[in-house]
């Protein structure tokens, strides 16, 4: 474990905190603030012990629909937060130099998007990063480093990996429960349950391939794009419509699949039956009923009973992606009963991104640990470092 707050003398520090608050939009402001709110219990502790805050936090992507400014970010840790939380429109400037060096302890500034900044959207070895123009030029007004954005660490952004080349780093409180959770799966209850769906078909693979020859699970049940690239590889005909959604996430994908059943079929678990729109409606079809000219939207109620069954034994349950398209409300219920099915395990973690999204818009609750990152929890679960974590424990 990297050094955590718990290390930090914050009174009276000038503290760069990087966060993910990267949200949808609406028109006039933020759809979603739940990164902000994962965030809150870091930035306070901070500021109630008396630390000087500059916020570090990225919107979007160059070209994007949602590359803007943090304006209504800042405006919103504001009402958050019983700390004080300015908006500064720069970045590693005079002006955003200024902007830290003015602040009171006990109290934030948000500064501007990173992105904004074309190099932050580069990865880079650590020493080549804490030469970029934001670290060299921001570095100076800082006397130390948190990372509390777990869901942006699996990139090595000179705000990720730079800053804790040059100065001391620590863990926020987000980073510190993720690396816990994440990081012991090993020491979890027995049996343990991984659900593999969602479209990261090649992370999920790797995902699978990773803790199957650990021996990390005992089950991996597949669903969504996932469970039919599984279902592909096993020789089922699902239709051009459905087999085509694999190939366009990953060309790969398939002989992946295949290659991991040859090794561990015994462990491995593939949809039994699928639900596809026919006339408007939710329709299931069994394995022996395809293929069918529309693609799976959703598992059916064989595999829902099947997967319930060995999840109702299960130590531990990670999932990671819904089993179907859930915004539908035709083809919510897979993710509906799965996720709920899991959380009756002893211990439940869900992955980031779109499940977590899932579990918001469904009302799921119960789970011991939502990650905040999608692929950084894929990336952490395959047992790949992330070049986040790995730089504030150099």
């Amino acid at each position: 474990m990297p050094r955590t707050l718990d290390d930090l003398d914050a009174d009276g520090s000038a503290l760069g905190v990087r966060v993910d608050i990267n949200s949808p939009l609406a028109e006039g402001g933020l759809a979603d603030d739940a990164r902000l709110r994962a965030h809150v219990d870091t930035l306070e502790e901070l500021c109630r012990r008396g630390a000087r805050v500059a916020v570090l936090a990225h919107q979007g992507r160059p070209g994007g629909g949602e590359f803007t400014d943090l304006s209504a970010h800042a405006a919103r840790l504001d009402d958050l937060l019983v700390a004080p939380v300015a908006y500064c429109d720069a970045t590693f400037t005079a002006a955003a130099r200024a902007a830290v060096a003015d602040l009171d302890p006990g109290s934030a500034v948000l500064l501007e998007n990173t992105r904004f900044y074309a190099e932050e959207y580069m990865e880079f070895e650590p020493a080549a990063a804490a030469e970029t123009y934001l670290v060299d030029r921001l570095a100076p007004a800082l006397d130390a480093y948190v990372n509390d954005a777990f869901a942006t660490a699996h990139r090595a952004q000179p705000s990720i990996v730079g800053f804790p080349a040059a100065l001391p780093a620590y863990a926020g409180r987000v980073m510190e429960r993720e690396l816990e959770v994440l990081g012991n799966i090993a020491e979890s209850p027995e049996p343990r349950v991984y659900v593999l769906g969602g479209a990261k078909v090649d992370d999920s693979i790797d995902v699978a391939r990773s803790v199957l020859e650990r021996g990390l699970a005992d089950a991996v049940l597949t669903a969504g794009i996932v469970g039919n690239a599984f279902l592909l590889a096993d020789g089922v005909s699902l239709g051009a419509a459905s087999a085509g959604v694999v190939n366009e996430r990953s060309h790969g994908a398939v002989k992946a699949a295949g290659d991991l059943l040859d090794d561990f079929s015994h462990r491995l678990y593939l949809p039994r039956d699928v639900a596809v729109e026919r006339d408007g409606d939710r329709v299931e079809v069994d394995l022996g009923g395809l293929p069918a000219a529309e693609p799976a939207m959703d598992v059916g109620a064989r595999t829902l009973a099947a997967y319930a069954d060995i999840l109702e034994d299960a130590g531990t349950a990670i999932l990671n992606g819904p089993p179907g398209v859930f915004e539908d409300e035709r083809f919510e219920v897979g993710t509906r009963e799965l996720y709920q099915a899991a959380t009756r395990a002893e211990t439940s973690v869900g992955g980031g991104g779109d499940t977590a999204a899932a579990m918001r818009a469904l009302g799921i609750e119960g789970f011991d640990h939502v990650s905040t990152g999608g692929g950084a929890a894929l990336r952490m679960l395959s047992g790949e470092p992330l070049p986040g974590v790995e730089a504030l424990r150099a």
